[in-house]
């Protein structure tokens, strides 16, 4: 019995026009730290935000004070803060930074229903803190989820991005 010749992916053809290198991937493919010692210092900025959904009777019994696990909305805030200074514990390749400023607002919204939680972290450094931002948000997205899921497991937890970011070589970024 003839065997059929084994089936091969076509290849793709190399791009001649260079995209934008990565970062923290070295020339052999390896991971690695970017070296930012020669940056200098400036003032950096770096807002985020997500948002956790539910039902009307979970945001009330937020809001109301009355979660079983304590005050939802405050352990959320702390947690928040306390994941931006250890952003470079948790993200591998992230540069340990001495951030001048955090802050986590959270917002309940009756019309999502559900909340609107917005993380600022700002330093004065070699590198951005768009990891740190990124990183307030989802663990106080989290935290809100831990603390309200005995009551109701839907909930979902969405569209956690970079709002804005300035300083630095490039710039002011808005989406």
């Amino acid at each position: 019995m003839a065997r059929k010749p084994a089936k091969t992916k076509p290849t793709k053809a190399k791009s001649t026009k260079p995209g934008p290198a990565l970062t923290h991937i070295g020339a052999s493919g390896e991971a690695r730290m970017v070296d930012v010692s020669a940056k200098p210092a400036t003032e950096r900025l770096a807002v985020a935000e997500g948002r956790v959904l539910m039902t009307k009777a979970t945001l009330d019994l937020i809001v109301s004070g009355n979660a079983k696990k304590g005050d939802v909305l405050g352990t959320a805030r702390i947690a928040g803060i306390m994941a931006a200074k250890r952003t470079s514990e948790l993200i591998p390749l992230c540069h340990p930074l001495a951030l001048s400023k955090v802050t986590v607002d959270i917002e309940p919204d009756a019309k999502l229903p559900g909340c609107l939680v917005r993380a600022s972290v700002k330093v004065t450094g070699p590198t951005g803190v768009e990891m740190e931002a990124l990183t307030a948000v989802s663990v106080a997205c989290l935290t809100i989820y831990d603390m309200i899921k005995a009551v109701e497991r839907g909930v979902r937890i969405e569209g956690i991005h970079l709002v804005e970011k300035l300083g630095g070589k490039s710039g002011h970024y808005r989406a």
